[in-house]
C-alpha cells in the first residue's frame, strides 16, 4: 500500500533550514545513501513528490549559477507539485505542477499520479505538518546531522505522536524511521 512519507534531514537541534530558508548546512556533512533508509532505496519506491516554494527556490538556486544558467538538471523524474502563491522560476524539462490547492486535493492528485507507489513530502516542515493535520501523513524518515543551528525552520512545527520503527547510522547522520500514530 502506498504511503505518504516526510523524508528529510534535520540538525541535531531540530531545524531543517536556517531562518532564511538555506539548506547549506546540509552540504557540509557526508551522508550515506546506501541501506534501507538511504536515499537510493527510498526514491526507488516513490511515485510522486511535493514541496513548498522555499524548498523549490533553494533547489533552484543551488542548481543554477550566479548568472541564472542551469548547472544541474532537475533532480527528480517524478511528477512534482510545488505549493506556492506566486510564480516560480522555471525549470525546463521538469514535470512541475505549481499549486495553491488544499493539501487533501493535491494528495488525491499525487496518489493518482503515483500509481500505487509512495508519496514524498520533501519539505518544509509546515507543509509536512499540513499533511499531518489532515491525517494524510503515514511516516517520517529523518536523517539527523551532527550540526546545530540554534534557530531556524523546525522539523515539524506541530504536535505529532510517532512510533519508532528503525534507526541506523548513515554516513555522519543517524537515520530514523517513524510511523505516525493516529
Amino acid at each position: 500500500m502506498a504511503r505518504t512519507i516526510y523524508y528529510t534531514a534535520t540538525t541535531l537541534d531540530g531545524f531543517i533550514a536556517t531562518e532564511d530558508h538555506s539548506l547549506d548546512w546540509l552540504l557540509s556533512r557526508e551522508g550515506g545513501d546506501a541501506g534501507p533508509l538511504g536515499y537510493e532505496a527510498f526514491i526507488a519506491g516513490v511515485g510522486a513528490l511535493c514541496m513548498g516554494a522555499h524548498t523549490y527556490e533553494w533547489v533552484h538556486r543551488y542548481s543554477h549559477g550566479p548568472d541564472g544558467e542551469e548547472t544541474a538538471a532537475w533532480p527528480y523524474e517524478l511528477p512534482s507539485w510545488v505549493f506556492t502563491h506566486h510564480e516560480l522560476p522555471p525549470w525546463p524539462g521538469a514535470d512541475l505542477r505549481p499549486t495553491a490547492a488544499p493539501v487533501p486535493d493535491v494528495h488525491a492528485e499525487m496518489t493518482a499520479a503515483a500509481r500505487g507507489r509512495d508519496l514524498w513530502v520533501v519539505g518544509g516542515g509546515d507543509l509536512a505538518g499540513q499533511f499531518l493535520d489532515h491525517g494524510l501523513l503515514d511516516e517520517v524518515i529523518v536523517s539527523i546531522a551532527p550540526v546545530t543551528l540554534g534557530s531556524g525552520k523546525p522539523l515539524l512545527p506541530r504536535h505529532a505522536e510517532l512510533r519508532r520503527l528503525e534507526t541506523m547510522p548513515s554516513g555522519e547522520f543517524i537515520a530514523a524511521r517513524f510511523e505516525v500514530v493516529r
